[in-house]
């Protein structure tokens, strides 16, 4: 024993795996009442090199009867951090359980440096999970009792055990194996097992499948909402072999990014000429074969924008209504009427703008032989949103705006409340100024007279600020 330095008395703990939460829950606790402090323990995996200057597994068992409580808070922590790959972590944990002890509020400081770092490493191992759900990818071989599913996968931390549940749920009637270089997971459609880690060469490089799956990805493919480096912060190149989709984005990019710069240069060469209308045109033959989403399938057609390519204002709606999906025409059901009649009170002729939707086809549900009106789920407004930006990189209207919280959505592409955001002006992504009203058919839906007549003022009002904003623009 050295004389002149600290006596400790060291103990060391032995976990099963390195996502032991159970064992290190049991040892900790045990140590906790047992007084020992956080630098007096090593902590190891089973199979690891041991310290050599630890001693030999003296890990306390937990006491008798009631012990101290720790908030659920630092429980959830604890259980994703210890998925972490630093091997720093069941001590830190550990640290951090006894701070509790003396402190139940440390959870709470944010200014603390050790809940700081949990916390991240927490965060790290969440992120991991979210990738591996996203980026799993599998393929089908065949064995001796049919079709099984097997996957690569390579998680920076140590989180398959954790996410093993999420498959059985999502995937709980298909045999499937995910493979990693630490673990294996097989479900069988009853029992969950474990096997030893593999390589990237034992798992399937493609299967059938995978041409129908690039085949649909290339038409849901969406060039224009694509930022390259916010893609590759959230789906990193690392997960990029094991994905087929992966191998058609650049071609996919290009081919947008050309079709794009033709449009653009055709556009700016003539903005009000024959060549602007060419482009207008093709733009407007290509969303009548549109199938982004699925809402094609049961409308009777596409209803584009209309109005001058020089229109200083650009009206945004909702979706095309049933007499509009009918007429092939955006506003002209009740709701156009009303709102043809509220844009005279406002001294703006409607021939002198552009009107369009954020959505394009007519989604509905039958009652009888009746269409009920439907409102777009974000994942339509997201697809559709490719053509409002053509419509409004073609007109570059000074003044764009948004009828309602959907419009409103698709032109800030995130959720704009009317209320709280209507009357006053907005700056778009690209620039170009917006504003927000109400829809028309809401002035339609309401009960009461008094209010129709209230609420139909403050369009009309809306709508001469908005006109003369714009002429404002045109200045």
């Amino acid at each position: 024993m050295l004389r002149d330095g600290p006596m400790i008395d060291a103990h060391r703990v032995t976990l099963a795996a390195e996502d032991d939460f159970d064992g290190w829950r049991k040892a900790a606790r045990g140590l906790a009442e047992a007084g020992v402090p956080a630098a007096a323990v090593t902590w190891q995996v089973a199979g690891r090199a041991a310290d050599l200057f630890a001693g030999p597994d003296t890990a306390q068992p937990p006491p008798e009867g009631p012990s101290f409580a720790v908030p659920r808070a630092f429980v959830d922590l604890a259980k994703a951090a210890i998925c972490h790959r630093d091997p720093e972590r069941f001590a830190l944990l550990y640290a951090l359980l006894l701070k509790l002890r003396s402190n139940r509020q440390v959870m709470e400081d944010r200014a603390d440096s050790l809940v700081d770092r949990v916390e991240k490493m927490a965060k790290e191992v969440r992120r991991d999970a979210h990738k591996m759900h996203a980026f799993v990818r599998f393929r089908e071989v065949g064995d001796d009792d049919g079709a099984r599913f097997v996957a690569w996968f390579e998680p920076d931390n140590h989180i398959v055990r954790r996410e093993a549940g999420f498959f059985v749920r999502r995937f709980a009637n298909m045999r499937w194996t995910i493979m990693t270089p630490e673990l294996t997971i097989s479900w069988d459609g009853k029992t969950l097992t474990e096997g030893p880690g593999a390589t990237r060469q034992d798992a399937p490089d493609g299967d059938p499948v995978e041409e129908t799956w690039k085949t649909y990805y290339a038409s849901i493919f969406n060039p224009a909402r694509v930022k390259v480096k916010a893609m590759t912060k959230e789906m990193p190149k690392k997960y990029w072999k094991n994905m087929p989709e992966t191998a058609l984005i650049g071609g996919l990019l290009a081919g947008a990014q050309a079709r794009e710069a033709a449009m653009i240069k055709a556009s700016a060469s003539m903005p009000s000429g024959s060549n602007s209308e060419a482009v207008w045109q093709e733009v407007r033959d290509q969303a009548a074969h549109c199938t982004r989403c699925d809402l094609y399938k049961c409308a009777t057609q596409t209803v584009f924008g209309e109005g001058p390519l020089s229109a200083r204002i650009l009206f945004v709606g909702e979706q095309p209504g049933d007499q509009e999906d009918i007429a092939g025409r955006p506003f002209v059901g009740p709701a156009g009427e009303l709102f043809d009649a509220a844009l005279e009170a406002a001294g703006i002729e409607r021939s002198a703008t552009y009107v369009t939707n954020a959505v394009k086809h007519f989604k509905f549900v039958l009652r009888g032989k009746r269409r009920i009106h439907q409102k777009p789920d974000t994942g339509e407004i997201e697809a559709c949103r490719w053509w409002i930006e053509q419509e409004r990189a073609l007109i570059r209207p000074p003044l764009t705006v948004a009828l309602g919280a959907t419009a409103a959505r698709s032109l800030f592409g995130k959720i704009m409340a009317v209320g709280k955001n209507r009357g006053i002006p907005h700056q778009l992504g690209d620039g170009g100024e917006a504003w927000i009203t109400v829809h028309p058919s809401y002035l339609l839906r309401l009960p009461d007279a008094d209010a129709r007549r209230t609420e139909r003022a403050r369009f009309v009002e809306d709508l001469k600020r908005i006109n003369a904003r714009s002429e404002a623009l045109q200045g």
